[in-house]
């Protein structure tokens, strides 16, 4: 009996090896494990289309420093010469990385660091056709940019893009990419890890970890299930010597998706905003709720006018999960309510006392009251240069600070301008001067305006902190 199974198995494995005949070259994607240990071609072929190279130029400034200047005999002699040899000169600087077709029409989806400040962005497909990309884009939240070139009509190849959450630890996956513009390469892996927290500079943090060998070049690139979907964007390396150490992250698709879809016909990203914030259930922290293990999120403060205010959620709540989804930091919270798309609901289990509740709450971007009245500051003051808004919730999520109470938050600073000398950076909220309370542009405004003596008083809410700068002259 047996011997009879190991027959058939025999018989079957000598029947999948064994050539076909005049078929031999008609491939699929792969329909079963055993079928993808025997050959990953047919997957590449399919999905190798869709993955674009991506090239960068940018054109910047560089002041060249001789240091004989400094040198007060050798400038006393030749100083008439420091202008012409001190001139600025202007040199182009060269990246690539990777990108994804995700819809026909030209659509690709790529890291925002690949992008990032480029005058020109130049798209390769993979049969050496160069298109220039305009910019739809750019998520630093999520380190995604989405970009569009005009393919005169023409449908391109695309990969359609999986759910994430179906992946598990062990999953076989491929990367595929640009590394050090070599041409597009593949290399294949399991996932490690999901749902990590990286150093990253992202607000966003859930990556996928994967040992298939990442290298700089790939950012941007796909992550394929063995169904042929995307189910990452590769984006960075946990490197010592900037190579691959089998230790590389990629943005979940489900992410992906959320830029796509939220995205508005100004060029932002709509996304939910909970209005909660809060921190990680620890041991002590779970201990003193009574809690059998350490889960979930506590919550401090609830906004008022925040989709979980409106839904009934309480500071001192904790949330334990997100439609099913269990969270265990406050990373994990953002992550899955900046997925779900703005207008529909989520099912918040929330653990407040010794009962554990269902709340649904209603999706809804942050309100973008009070209205911004966005202004650049003028004149002879330490903010000249500094252009400003009202603070709302919608101005601050977007530059990720505290979004309750009022004032007024510096959006851009203008090079060369005297805020831009006397370190001012957008993001910062001013709250006092001279001893004046702003609640808005317009109290900003007439305290700058009625200023007299020389000195500045100016109290600003940077990161968190209170910082008071003292100016005079």
């Amino acid at each position: 009996m047996c011997m009879r199974i190991f027959s058939l198995s025999l018989c079957l494995v000598v029947a999948l090896l064994a050539p076909t005949g005049v078929h031999s070259d008609q491939r699929a994607v792969p329909q079963s494990e055993l079928q993808v240990q025997l050959s990953y071609a047919p997957l590449v072929e399919q999905a190798a289309p869709a993955v674009v190279n991506i090239y960068t130029q940018k054109i910047v400034t560089n002041r060249q420093t001789i240091p004989l200047f400094n040198d007060p005999f050798f400038k006393r002699f030749f100083g008439e010469l420091e202008p012409q040899l001190n001139r600025p000169r202007r040199e182009q600087q060269n990246s690539l990385g990777s990108g994804v077709i995700v819809r026909s029409d030209g659509m690709i989806v790529t890291n925002q660091h690949v992008i990032e400040g480029a005058d020109k962005v130049v798209v390769v497909l993979a049969d050496k056709r160069e298109f220039e990309a305009k910019l739809v884009v750019s998520d630093e939240k999520t380190d995604l940019s989405v970009l569009k070139i005009d393919p005169g009509g023409e449908d391109l190849p695309t990969l359609s893009l999986r759910d994430s959450d179906e992946l598990k630890v062990g999953d076989l996956v491929l990367a595929i990419g640009n590394p050090f513009g070599v041409g597009q390469t593949v290399t294949s892996g399991i996932v490690s890890a999901l749902a990590r927290s990286i150093g990253s500079q992202t607000e966003l943090k859930s990556f996928i970890q994967t040992d298939a060998a990442i290298n700089p070049g790939n950012s941007g690139g796909a992550l394929l299930s063995m169904d042929g979907k995307l189910v990452g964007v590769n984006t960075s390396i946990f490197s010592k010597s900037g190579g691959s150490h089998g230790i590389g992250f990629a943005i979940p698709s489900n992410m992906v998706r959320a830029v796509i879809n939220g995205l508005a016909e100004d060029g932002r990203i709509i996304r939910p905003w909970l209005g909660a914030y809060g921190q990680a259930v620890t041991s002590d922290i779970a201990l003193s709720l009574g809690m059998r293990l350490p889960q979930g999120v506590i919550i401090n403060q609830v906004h008022e006018r925040g989709s979980a205010g409106l839904g009934g959620l309480q500071a001192g709540d904790v949330i334990l999960a997100v439609n099913g989804h269990e969270i265990v930091s406050p990373d994990d919270l953002d992550y899955r309510i900046a997925t779900l798309p703005v207008g529909d609901q989520a099912v918040l289990r929330v653990l407040r006392g010794n009962q554990v509740l269902a709340l649904t709450v209603n999706l809804n971007p942050a309100p973008d009251k009070p209205a911004p009245d966005i202004t650049e500051i003028e004149g002879r003051t330490p903010l000249s240069g500094a252009v400003v808004g009202n603070l709302s919730p919608a101005l601050a999520d977007e530059y990720n600070i505290n979004p309750f109470g009022n004032g007024v938050v510096i959006l851009r600073i203008r090079r060369g301008s005297a805020a831009n000398r006397l370190d001012f950076r957008p993001g910062d909220i001013v709250r006092l001067i001279n001893n004046q309370l702003i609640q808005n542009v317009d109290d900003l405004q007439g305290s700058l305006g009625g200023q007299t003596n020389e000195e500045w008083r100016i109290r600003i809410e940077r990161n968190g902190k209170g910082l008071d700068f003292v100016f005079r002259g």
